[in-house]
């Protein structure tokens, strides 16, 4: 037995233990190895909390923080620069830095101010208009640009004139006819029907001078037409005819004009918040968003903002909050513009059929065109939703906001929710105008009841406690 165990030890292999000198160096390298990796961590830190500092530094100052002895030039230079507010009441229940920008601020009271001025000044820039020459600037509107249009042409010396639908709010009716604005109330009605509000206003620019054309019978001799072109489709101007000598062909060099911005069409809409809005954005969080939460009424907020965020960062999500009635949803999730009611321009009725105003549409305009390719999600949005939202706002931040704002900030919610973030993110949206523009309807409780609109605040409270299934 011994024998035999000794032969087998002779086919092992022998274990040679390494050296106190070799052990020492061994345990020398793995300590350097550890002290180097901590130290080139602690190097990468370094260089990038050097690298943000430097990013930081390149930044424009940021515009709204302006100097104590700073003086703007009119009511013009009060346009833009709006502040980003924190709402604190939705942050500090979701974890995530919910910010609004506070639009309603604006001299006009409205985003719609910085619209307004970018296709004023556009015209004036291309000489469609000129300042103080009896020229009529002419829109179809639900109310916010009708009343941002007449607050820049006071400043200019241009008349308005506002078409709009019967039933929006009448406070807005009241700020344009302190405004001087010409204010034409028609029956709500779909695009395809010529005596639609958009459609009017652009036949009233073409009509520009012309006594009582709009309401010459149709078998009186129809007045001649003064059409100008124009670099866009959608812009009209119309020179007022010389009637004293008719023969002359009307051109830019006429002052007189009648112009139809048509905000829906009009490129400059876009331009206003890829150029402005956009940007301040982009610097007042220092470049730092995850995401960015708009209405869609013309489409112009969302696809300037929408495209300048991710032009700089793609991985921006842009969504859209789209209220009852309003095909925008439908349109980004399936494809197809319809709402749950009827499809596209089957009825020659309103179509949007909410207590929601400013935000909603069942027609592809061309700023929202500029929006669909950039878009990544759509919430929809009750009546019941806004309205919660809204009184929540007031009972738990102050904050007192229009129909828009609080589907912006209900849609934030859902989206939020829906991706499951709790830290570390911020949403950004707009608070396009203030709860001072809708006391007849929107804030209105007697009329919320007639409608059948509950004011319910447990359906933001909920919201909040609660997962969303993802196609909400």
């Amino acid at each position: 037995m011994l024998n035999w165990t000794r032969k087998l030890t002779e086919h092992l292999p022998q274990v040679i233990w390494p050296s106190r000198t070799t052990a020492r160096n061994v345990f020398i390298g793995i300590l350097l190895g550890f002290s180097l990796s901590a130290s080139l961590t602690t190097i990468g830190l370094y260089a990038r909390r050097r690298k943000e500092k430097r990013e930081l530094e390149q930044f424009t100052p940021r515009p709204i923080e302006l100097r104590s002895d700073e003086i703007v030039s009119g009511v013009t230079g009060l346009i833009g620069n709006t502040p980003l507010v924190r709402i604190n009441s939705l942050s500090n229940a979701l974890g995530v830095e919910i910010l609004g920008k506070a639009e309603f601020l604006n001299p006009g009271g409205s985003v719609k101010d910085r619209v307004a001025l970018r296709m004023i000044d556009d015209a004036e820039r291309f000489g469609y208009l000129k300042p103080y020459t009896g020229s009529r600037i002419f829109e179809g509107t639900v109310g916010s640009t009708g009343i941002s249009i007449a607050t820049i042409a006071r400043a200019r010396g241009y008349d308005t004139t506002i078409i709009m639908p019967d039933d929006v709010a009448e406070e807005k009716v009241k700020a344009l006819k302190a405004l001087g604005a010409d204010v034409e109330r028609v029956r709500p009605a779909s695009i395809v029907d010529k005596k639609q509000y958009v459609n009017l206003a652009r036949q009233r620019a073409l009509k520009f001078g012309e006594e009582d054309a709009i309401e010459a019978s149709e078998h009186a001799a129809q007045p001649e037409l003064y059409e100008l072109k124009t670099q866009s489709e959608s812009i009209l101007v119309s020179a007022h005819p010389d009637h004293n000598n008719r023969s002359e062909e009307p051109t830019l060099a006429m002052d007189r004009r009648g112009y139809f911005a048509d905000q829906f069409e009009n490129k400059s809409n876009f331009d206003a918040h890829f150029n402005g809005t956009g940007p301040e954005i982009w610097r007042q969080t220092s470049g730092r968003l995850d995401a960015f939460v708009a209405g869609a009424g013309t489409g112009g907020t969302v696809a300037g903002v929408g495209r300048y965020l991710k032009s700089l960062n793609e991985d921006v999500c842009v969504a859209i909050a789209d209220p009852d009635g309003s095909g925008l949803f439908n349109k980004v999730k399936h494809g197809v513009m319809y709402d749950r009611k009827e499809s596209e321009g089957t009825k020659r009725r309103h179509q949007v059929d909410t207590v929601v105003e400013g935000i909603g549409i069942n027609r592809l305009t061309r700023n929202i065109e500029m929006a669909l390719p950039i878009l990544d999600d759509a919430f929809r949005i009750t009546d019941a939703e806004a309205v919660a939202m809204s009184r929540y706002l007031v009972k738990n931040d102050g904050l007192f906001l229009g129909s828009s704002s609080a589907c912006n900030l209900m849609a934030c919610v859902k989206l939020i929710k829906q991706k499951g973030w709790n830290e570390g993110k911020t949403v950004v949206t707009i608070l396009c105008d203030s709860g001072t523009r809708h006391y007849s309807k929107f804030w209105n409780d007697e009329y919320l009841r007639h409608a059948n609109i509950p004011i319910d605040l447990s359906l933001v409270e909920d919201l909040l406690q609660r997962d969303l299934h993802p196609d909400i």
